[in-house]
């Protein structure tokens, strides 16, 4: 396709520059062969675009020069259909571009997918679009013209995936961007999705892009397009500025490297965009001469069989998926754009301004969409004559020849502009943190000059100044949270972020603004708000309450996070306190409304997609029942997902998740035994499947090496806490017996864990207990791994909490009987075993150590450890007489004949008989009532608070 045209009246328009290039390849290469082939090929590629009826137009993306072109050459021609570069399917939003503000993405969403891998999912597809790119010129000429149709050409977003076979790396569409951006990141506005870029322009063979900035002295590719395209095309006319940009399409192509995948994907779009515009040429019957075809100059100079309305082939499109896709707009920001398509940091913001000084300059009208936010309203000017057609140009004549022979223009330097920007960066400096002066101000505008001297350029660039301002501005270090090349970036035009207003939103997120209404606050501005809620007066707030916990629940962090005010099981806050940064997170809000119409049903879904997942745990589907129960008040839902707790239970062969089980089947059974009159089916079907799920697990994770010992702890905790509850329930105590009398641990953690299951079980009495912690400390070969053995008490007491007392005592008497060489090398692998593997239950111990230990150092000497006290001998029964010496410390016991009504009706439901002995009886009574002789003080206690009432 590379050939010479055909014979025509304009056979010989590039005669001439033919002939050039053909001298020139001669001269510079070994033979005219290789170099001739290209360079002729790339005037080939000119002359056969410009002769095309259906009239090309080539832009960049975000060009300045490309926007005004179009601009100027939309007043001009006036054309009935404009054919547009840009996914078909997203043409029916592109009217609620006017509800905006620039910039703003149009994006395509999909999170249930049929028809391509499940790990691709969510697919995400979006076009961003500024006010200085030639696509928003034509789309606001389009819509706002009467009598004018706007047609997208472009693949649709399901065939975007169907032929990229490489999502996994990149897709063809998308450049290099940053690894992971912060969630609140500008640069973060389009999130995952994949790019499509209207006028993708930049060299694709890293040799040329280099040998580009090496010899016109710039850094990066912005710079280099700024330089020697953007400023030189501002003021040529439109023949120019199209053949410029074939040629430059046409270099860019020709020298692309032999990426056999990235070309199919190229070419199958230009075969797609032209079958969809012969397709609507011949079913509407528009005239070609009557149309513009806005595309990227690389995909301009095409050469498939397709090119042109007379183009032959026969490319077939292929049907799209069964995937459902979601429509919608999403805030975008220059940082995003250059983020996503591996634009130079503050390039989009330094076309933005070149875009209206350009418009101030030429003095060209700009197409704008009527209604849009910042658009200034039309003028009731008096009616004129409509426009007289711009005179017809040979479009195909040679303007190449005469634009590269031409020297550049050199712009004359514009001192009161850049003396402008010196003092705007120091003052802006100063704010920054920087010592800056009025002396380094004259030192930035001179370096400016000398920069742009060195590299051939008479006017200096905004790059040339922020080179500048660095090197005279930041020195050593950067006192605020901005560098001087920020604050440059910030002066030339800064991060404009684009907002979404209420009438694009979807239907769910202008729901979560009329929920939050009541709270009178502007959610749709960017940073954080503060939002008071009192429940008490207000009671409407509560509904705004609910709304706002389910989104703290579903959006990123930060979008709305409680500063005063809880959420549990059971209980309500009365008053909240709200940081609220909704327009901050708009994109996630409204990405939400693709997957339902209401944030509860999004929440359903989501909890249900975790309880059903393929990775789902027992913990994990825990956490949906609580979250159905906290957000969504549903029953049915938590019996649901209950149910399938209980499911995945059963199917589980590890106890990884135990901590998380059983702290949140206690919670939900703690809020089903306060809040209901009955406990759920399912909830005593989970007790009692764990009972002897865990049960036939608990030999075996006594010596796992995989299995921790706080998840042996959360095991014992289940099986202890819920014991009663399961016994009730039909199972079997004995089943627990044997598990922990099969279970040998070697670990010490996980020795003194059994220990703990023995005293609970009754198989180890406390003293017993006492007594091997005692020969532990009383052998040296041990003394060393005692540390660990009161981990596994400290771990201990989540299913044996009243064990604190003996595991302050075996601290104590590791105080109190090690030597100091033993003791001093021992402590600090106590404190940080204590502190890495029970930190939540030392508050425990410190309470206990406090009931225990005295509370004044001046006790401290007199006082006597409660476990070295020896017993009393002869503790009288109930009912006897006082011992001698013992003061008034059974004078409560009366109490209990006095009302045995108490004590009877606990023996019955014990299943106790016996009778009570007569007072004076002494030891000969009832042997029961020895219990009360011995341990007075409850009885004592009783009496005194019955006596004050």
């Amino acid at each position: 396709m590379s050939g010479s045209p055909t014979n025509g009246p304009g056979e010989t328009s590039f005669a001439a520059l033919r002939g050039q290039l053909h001298e020139a390849a001669t001269a510079f290469a070994d033979g005219p062969d290789a170099l001739e082939g290209i360079l002729l090929g790339m005037v080939d590629d000119v002359d056969r675009a410009v002769r095309e009826p259906l009239e090309i137009f080539p832009v960049c993306h975000h060009s300045p020069a490309s926007a005004l072109a179009m601009a100027r050459r939309l007043r001009e021609k006036q054309p009935k259909v404009v054919y547009l570069e840009l996914c078909e399917d997203m043409a029916p939003l592109l009217g609620e571009l006017r509800n905006c503000r620039l910039p703003v993405a149009v994006q395509a969403f999909a999170s249930d997918i049929d028809g391509f891998p499940a790990e691709w999912a969510p697919l995400s597809v979006v076009a961003p679009i500024t006010e200085a790119s030639a696509e928003y010129q034509a789309i606001a000429y389009a819509l706002d013209t009467p009598g004018v149709e706007l047609v997208l050409v472009d693949r649709s977003s399901d065939h975007v995936f169907q032929g990229d076979s490489r999502h996994g790396e990149r897709t063809p569409e998308a450049a290099a961007g940053p690894a992971e951006p912060a969630p609140e990141s500008e640069a973060a506005l389009h999130g995952e999705a994949v790019g499509v870029e209207i006028g993708d322009l930049r060299p694709r063979f890293a040799e040329l892009e280099e040998h580009l900035l090496r010899h016109g002295k710039v850094r990066h590719w912005s710079e280099w397009w700024h330089q020697y395209v953007e400023v030189p095309l501002g003021d040529s006319d439109h023949a120019a500025y199209r053949q410029v940009m074939f040629l430059v399409g046409s270099l860019f192509r020709r020298l692309a490297p032999g990426d056999g995948e990235r070309v199919r994907v190229d070419e199958d779009r230009e075969r797609y965009m032209w079958t969809r515009m012969r397709e609507h040429l011949a079913a509407s019957g528009a005239d070609p001469e009557d149309c513009l075809y806005v595309c990227g100059a690389f995909h301009a100079a095409s050469r498939v069989d397709e090119f042109g309305v007379a183009g032959g082939g026969s490319f077939d499109i292929s049907p799209r998926s069964a995937t459902t896709w979601q429509y919608g707009l999403i805030p975008s920001s220059h940082a995003a754009i250059e983020a996503q398509f591996g634009l130079a940091s503050g390039s989009v913001s330094i076309a933005a301004t070149q875009w209206a000084k350009n418009l101030k300059r030429t003095r060209v009208q700009p197409y704008r969409l009527a209604g849009q936010d910042g658009a200034k309203k039309p003028r009731t000017a008096k009616k004129t004559a409509p426009a007289a057609p711009a005179p017809p140009s040979d479009a195909a004549a040679d303007r190449l020849s005469g634009f590269l022979r031409r020297p550049p223009v050199l712009d004359t330097l514009d001192e009161a502009e850049l003396l402008g920007w010196s003092v705007d960066i120091v003052r802006a400096a100063r704010r920054g943190g920087y010592l800056a002066s009025t002396a380094d101000a004259i030192a930035v505008f001179e370096t400016s000059i000398l920069l742009a001297g060195m590299r051939d350029r008479a006017k200096p660039t905004p790059y040339d100044f922020q080179d500048a301002a660095i090197t005279c501005i930041e020195k050593d270090s950067v006192p605020g949270r901005r560098d001087v090349r920020r604050l440059v970036e910030i002066m030339m035009g800064g991060d404009r972020i684009g907002r979404v207003g209420y009438d694009a939103l979807p239907p769910l997120a202008r729901d979560v603004h009329d929920r939050l209404a009541p709270l009178e606050l502007k959610l749709q501005q960017r940073g954080v708000q503060r939002a008071l809620l009192d429940m008490n007066s207000r009671p409407e707030l509560g509904a705004c309450s609910d709304v706002l916990w389910m989104l703290r629940r579903l959006l990123p962090h930060g979008a709305a996070r409680p500063i005063m005010g809880e959420r549990k099981l059971g209980e309500r806050s009365i008053q909240e306190s709200w940081d609220l940064a909704l327009g901050t997170h708009q994109r996630a809000l409204i990405e939400l409304g693709y997957e339902g119409v209401s944030i509860e049903q999004v929440l359903e879904q989501r909890l249900r997609r975790d309880a059903y997942g393929p990775r789902a745990t027992t913990a994990v589907v825990l956490a949906a029942v609580e979250d159905a129960t906290l957000y969504l008040r549903s029953r049915r839902l938590a019996d649901e997902l209950g149910t399938r707790a209980l499911e995945v239970l059963t199917a589980e062969r590890t106890v990884d998740g135990a901590p998380e089980v059983l702290r949140r089947v206690r919670g939900l059974l703690a809020y089903y035994r306060t809040g209901e009159p009955v406990l759920p089916p399912w909830v005593e079907s989970f007790v009692k499947a764990g009972y002897a799920h865990y049960c036939t697990l608990l030999p075996t994770a006594f010596t796992d090496e995989d299995v921790t010992a706080g998840q042996v702890a959360a095991m014992l905790g289940f099986l202890f806490s819920m014991e009663g509850l399961a016994l009730s329930l039909g199972c079997d105590r004995a089943q627990l017996e044997l598990a922990v009398a099969q279970s040998r641990p070697t670990d010490p953690e996980r020795t003194a864990l059994l220990w703990a299951a023995q005293v609970q079980l009754g198989a180890l009495s406390r003293a017993e207990l006492r007594e091997r912690c005692g020969e532990l400390l009383a052998n040296p070969m041990v003394v060393p791994a005692y540390p660990r053995y009161l981990s596994g008490f400290v771990h201990a007491l989540v299913p044996v909490p009243g064990l604190a007392d003996v595991v302050v005592e075996a601290v104590s008497n590791a105080f109190g009987r090690l030597p100091d060489p033993v003791l001093l090398p021992w402590l600090p692998t106590l404190i940080t075993t204590l502190r890495g593997g029970a930190a939540d239950l030392a508050p425990l111990l410190i309470r206990e150590a406090g009931r225990i230990f005295p509370a004044r150092l001046a006790a401290l000497d007199a006082w006597v450890p409660p476990w070295r006290e020896a017993p009393e001998a002869g503790a009288p029964v109930l009912g006897g007489t006082k011992p001698a010496g013992g003061g008034n410390r059974n004078r409560g016991a009366a109490l209990l004949f006095t009302h045995p009504r108490t004590l009877d009706a606990v023996a019955e439901l014990l299943g106790c008989d016996g009778t009570w002995a007569p007072p004076g009886e002494g030891p000969a009574g009832p042997g029961g009532a020895a219990l009360m002789a011995r341990h007075p003080d409850s009885a004592t206690a009783w009496e005194s608070l019955l006596a004050g009432a």
